[in-house]
């Protein structure tokens, strides 16, 4: 029976995935949290505005890393539905941490109500605080805690899972950034997006709990193709019970995993936030109002994640003056944290026939002769500042954030 609670949400939907480009954009920019900024976010960074939102949302200190760094936890909403949420389990991927305050912005002006009415979060900002300070992706221990969900040998991995189990969500948000190496299949365009419903066994059965994330994943896909279209990648499901997606989608809760990837340009990762605001809404609002997993089955329209690009790529390049063949030089940038300050400093990754890899800058050599910037032969390994092309200097532009 159609009930009017059910013609309330319907329409409530409706409304929400109506909302044009322009206006979510407008609402957006409102609500994004202009204190973080790039792609170094600590404890540090986050500590005065959570305790801002102290105040109005449920504020806590859940456990501590192996530095002894608090792991904060929100609880937001009072609905029925329960959404866990976690970020920077890798402590070098904060773009969703970013995005996650420019939710919690909406939410603290009352935007977004619906998801407050009908769901209850628990968000964990940064799961791996002591990676953060040190922008690696593994903790203080140099263990993965995403390779951790069964031994939980780690305080922080312990932390998530009994999180999980006192909490015990209808849904989990599993939150990533990805390196700029994965294009969204063979469309020429990189993943900025990328989504995964984890395996729950080694076939990779379709068992209703991974066609509920599935459902949620092709609503998300379907409405950010309209301003990010074919930028979309979808993980390989391969199973790997030790990874927490896995675990918690075995243990029958539906678990969505976001990967913050590469747009255009954009390495301090502003534009791909924008993208994942948007991401988080559609399926907050999708899981508060009830996912029909018939929905699942376009989700596996979405082209699988490759690892096909390239920072930069000096196409046609003559290694030696005398010789008749030219090569390709892919140059991928390194990510160092010097005092508080990420660098990406570039370094030659590959020499070779490149054709069927893409990068994001593409520098065409015309068969001349390139030498690094020593004027001395190119070689893998070598950090490459800028090259000599035609004995004029051609800068590989480094950033830092």
């Amino acid at each position: 029976m159609f009930t009017n609670v059910n013609l309330q949400m319907y329409t409530f939907v409706l409304q929400i995935f109506l909302m044009t480009s322009e206006q979510l954009t407008d609402l957006y920019n409102s609500l994004k949290e202009k204190s973080l900024f790039g792609r170094y976010i600590t404890n540090k960074i986050i500590e005065g505005l959570l305790d801002n939102f102290s105040s109005v949302f449920q504020f806590s200190t859940i456990g501590y890393s192996v530095e002894h760094r608090p792991i904060f936890s929100l609880k937001v909403g009072q609905g029925d539905t329960k959404i866990l949420l976690w970020s920077q389990m890798h402590g070098n991927e904060s773009t969703t941490t970013k995005a996650l305050f420019d939710v919690l912005n909406g939410f603290s002006k009352g935007k977004f109500s619906d998801i407050l009415e009908n769901c209850t979060l628990q968000i964990i900002p940064i799961l791996n605080p002591d990676g953060a300070a040190r922008y690696t992706r593994v903790n203080a221990n140099e263990v993965d805690l995403n390779r951790d969900a069964q031994n939980l040998t780690q305080p922080e991995s312990k932390v998530l899972r009994a999180c999980f189990d006192s909490f015990m969500p209808h849904y989990c948000f599993n939150l990533h950034g990805q390196r700029t190496i994965f294009g969204a299949g063979r469309t020429g365009n990189s993943a900025t997006l990328s989504f995964l419903s984890p395996a729950e066994d080694t076939e990779c059965t379709l068992t209703v709990t991974r066609k509920k994330a599935m459902s949620v994943i092709a609503l998300i896909n379907e409405q950010i193709q309209k301003d990010l279209p074919n930028a979309i990648g979808r993980y390989d499901d391969g199973f790997n019970i030790n990874c927490v997606g896995d675990t918690f989608q075995s243990l029958g809760v539906p678990t969505i995993l976001y990967e913050a990837g590469h747009y255009q340009n954009d390495y301090d990762r502003e534009e791909t936030r924008f993208f994942i605001f948007k991401s988080l809404i559609y399926g907050l609002k999708s899981t508060a109002t009830g996912v029909r997993i018939d929905n699942f089955k376009s989700y596996f329209e979405i082209p699988q994640n490759e690892k096909n690009f390239y920072d930069v790529i000096i196409r046609n390049s003559k290694l030696l003056d005398n010789s008749k063949s030219t090569v390709d030089i892919a140059i991928q940038y390194k990510e160092v944290l010097e005092d508080s300050i990420v660098k990406f400093i570039p370094f030659v990754e590959k020499v070779e026939n490149l054709e069927n890899y893409f990068a994001h800058n593409n520098i065409d050599a015309k068969g001349a002769l390139v030498l690094d910037q020593d004027n001395n032969a190119i070689e893998v390994s070598n950090e490459i500042v800028f090259v000599m092309l035609n004995n004029r200097k051609i800068l590989i532009k480094s950033y830092t954030f």
